[in-house]
């Protein structure tokens, strides 16, 4: 009964266009103050405890990194780098966007900021080449949303801190379902284009491959320093979040010298922008936590359904469906610091590995980013794309189709997320 009215009180909030953040806090209030007897000190407490973790420090870190890499320049020798590759292949210039989305998520951890990095420097040039800008759009929109399975990730670390997971490990889990979910989108982009007989670039020499190469070089050795720093053990997720926003100011401003000392203040501005909303939903989040816990709401689902008889295969599909029905009202952060909470304990009652589980949420997210009505990445693409939302819906749907062939893939074969964690020694 008290799920119910949780659950109805933050629903008719939310329909009233509320902020999903100020939604959580006044459901929590209003129900602990009328409908319960738990003290507010205990919620006080709860609330400075529950943010008191170290793995929060690594979002505004990432968030700072991924903006000081858009507008230093990084995105574009990404792509020419990713062109110099691939671009004589058919819908060259789109399977360079797929690949630079690819290696841009690896630094920024952001999918809304791949999208604006990637797609405001390809999509002008993919319809100055002569492709249809729904081509362009759909080829964007949908690999953005690498920049949330490949690590470094801003939503593994909300799902770490909801269910008191590995970071390393989801990075490190993150890796192989990335460069296969890379892979699809790239042989989907490359049928389209060449079935609609769309134009290759001229076939780079081995020259230019290399000067794009050494022009990218210092963006792509902050993968190395992420990956390799946590891996190798000199650095925890957190620390290696501090030291990426580092490097990228030091390549933004002193190497590549395309972002000046002038406008520094203004990414730190919006830097602590995005932070500072994405640490307010966090408290509020922690505080739905401990409503949902004081009323033992996730153990008494935990036992209905394993009373039910739901094994790990409908558990998984029952999960996939909510996720991507929660994918149509809210968006990624909110999604996994509201339901991970409740779905983890029953997913490890199933013995459904948690590092796994995260993948399947994470996937999840990124399917809910490209479709409406409130798919983050379908809004940013549309701004760049000059398209309407339903346009762009329209055109995002053969490369949509494809990650949902791969979050059946990822659901219910645990190997694709967990084979290279374990070959680390980070998982069981």
């Amino acid at each position: 009964m008290s799920a119910l009215i949780i659950f109805g009180l933050l629903i008719a909030l939310m329909l009233t266009g509320m902020p999903i953040s100020i939604a959580l806090g006044l459901t929590v209030l209003t129900f602990l103050f009328t409908m319960t007897d738990v003290p507010i000190q205990a919620v006080a407490l709860k609330l400075f405890s529950g943010i008191e973790n170290f793995e929060i420090m690594a979002i505004p870190f990432f968030i700072l990194a991924g903006n000081f890499l858009t507008h230093g320049g990084v995105a574009r020798r990404m792509i020419n780098f990713a062109g110099s590759l691939i671009g004589h292949w058919a819908g060259g210039l789109g399977l360079a966007g797929v690949l630079a989305c690819a290696l841009f998520a690896a630094v920024s951890g952001s999918s809304p900021a791949t999208v604006v990095a990637i797609g405001s420097i390809l999509m002008p040039a993919m319809v100055k080449a002569g492709f249809p800008p729904r081509f362009g759009a759909g080829v964007i929109t949908t690999s953005g949303a690498l920049g949330i399975l490949i690590p470094p990730s801003i939503v593994m670390v909300l799902y770490s801190i909801s269910t008191n997971s590995s970071v390393g490990a989801l990075f490190m889990a993150g890796v192989a379902p990335g460069i296969m979910l890379a892979t699809m989108l790239g042989v989907t982009t490359w049928w389209r284009a060449w079935r609609g007989k769309y134009p290759r670039q001229p076939r780079a020499t081995w020259a230019q491959r290399g000067k794009a190469l050494r022009e990218s070089f210092w963006g792509l050795m902050l993968i190395l320093i992420v990956l390799g720093g946590i891996y190798s053990g000199i650095f925890t997720p957190t620390e290696a979040a501090a030291m990426s926003a580092v490097y990228a100011f030091i390549i933004a401003v002193f190497v590549y010298k395309d972002l000046k000392l002038s406008d520094v203040p203004r990414v730190l501005l919006a830097s602590a922008n995005m932070s500072a909303m994405l640490l307010y939903i966090i408290t509020n989040a922690v505080l739905f936590s401990f409503l949902m816990t004081s009323e033992h709401i996730p153990q008494n689902m935990a036992q209905w359904l394993l009373g039910a008889g739901l094994g790990p295969i409908a558990f998984l599909l029952l999960v996939n469906v909510l996720l991507l029905v929660a994918g149509n009202v809210m968006e990624p952060s909110s999604i996994v610091l509201i339901l991970a909470p409740i779905l983890f304990p029953v997913a490890m009652h199933l013995g459904i590995d948690p590092i796994h589980f995260g993948i399947i949420m994470v996937v999840n997210m990124e399917v809910g980013m490209c479709h409406p009505p409130v798919g983050l990445n379908l809004y940013v693409a549309s701004g760049i794309a000059k398209m309407g939302i339903t346009e762009l819906t329209i055109a995002v749907w053969p490369w949509l189709l494809t990650m949902l062939v791969f979050l059946g893939l990822v659901t219910y074969i645990p190997a694709i997320s967990l084979a290279f964690p374990r070959w680390l020694g980070m998982v069981n």
